[in-house]
C-alpha cells in the first residue's frame, strides 16, 4: 500500500508566498534593467550623431539616421511592451500574495491590522506616479523623440528641411508619445 505524504498547509502556503514575491521582486529588477539599457543605448546613438561631421554625403547620412532612428523607436516600443507587462506580471503576484493573505486572515481575523495591502487597495497597474509609471514615461518621452529625430532626417533626406519640416517633426513626436503610451497602457492589463 502507498504512503501518502502529509501535507503541511502552512509549510506549503509559506512557499507559494515566498515564491510569489521573489517573483514580485524580479520584476521589479528586471523593469529596472530594461529601460536603463535602452536609455543607455539611445544615448550612444545620439552621442555618435552629434559626434558626425557632416561633410560630403548629407543625403546618405541622412538615410542612415532615418533608419537608426526608425530602429530606436522600435527599441523604444519593445521596451516599452517589457515594462507593461513586468508591471502587469508583478500586479498578478501582489493579487496572489493577497490571496494567500485573506486566507489566513479567515482562518486568523486577529492578523487582520498587520496587512495594508488587501484586494481592494493593491495600486493599479498604471498607478500615475510610481516608479512603473515614471520609467514608462520617460521611455515613452524618448521614443516621441527618437520618432521626430527620424522624421526629421528622413525629410533632410527628400530635401524639404524648411519651416514646415519642423510642425511636421513636432506632430510626429506628438503622434509618437500618444502611439506608445497608448501601446503601453494596452498591455498593462492582467491575465493576457
Amino acid at each position: 500500500m502507498p504512503v501518502n505524504p502529509r501535507l503541511n498547509k502552512d509549510q506549503m502556503l509559506q512557499a507559494e508566498y515566498e515564491y510569489i514575491s521573489k517573483n514580485v521582486f524580479q520584476a521589479n529588477e528586471d523593469r529596472s534593467r530594461f529601460s536603463s539599457y535602452y536609455f543607455v543605448t539611445v544615448g550612444s546613438f545620439v552621442a555618435a550623431v552629434l559626434g558626425t561631421q557632416f561633410e560630403g554625403e548629407t543625403k546618405a547620412i541622412s538615410l542612415a539616421f532615418f533608419f537608426l532612428f526608425l530602429v530606436l523607436t522600435f527599441m523604444g516600443t519593445f521596451t516599452l511592451s517589457q515594462l507593461a507587462r513586468l508591471r502587469a506580471a508583478w500586479h498578478e503576484a501582489v493579487e496572489a500574495m493577497n490571496m494567500i493573505k485573506e486566507y489566513y486572515i479567515k482562518h486568523n481575523p486577529d492578523i487582520e491590522p498587520a496587512f495594508k495591502w488587501r484586494p481592494s487597495s493593491v495600486p493599479k497597474t498604471n498607478k500615475p506616479y510610481s516608479i512603473a509609471n515614471l520609467i514608462a514615461t520617460e521611455v515613452t518621452m524618448l521614443s516621441a523623440l527618437t520618432t521626430g529625430a527620424g522624421v526629421y532626417f528622413l525629410l533632410n533626406f527628400l530635401g524639404s528641411a524648411n519651416f514646415v519640416s519642423w510642425i511636421v517633426v513636432a506632430v510626429s513626436v506628438v503622434g509618437g508619445f500618444y502611439a506608445q503610451w497608448s501601446w503601453y497602457e494596452r498591455l498593462l492589463v492582467d491575465d493576457q
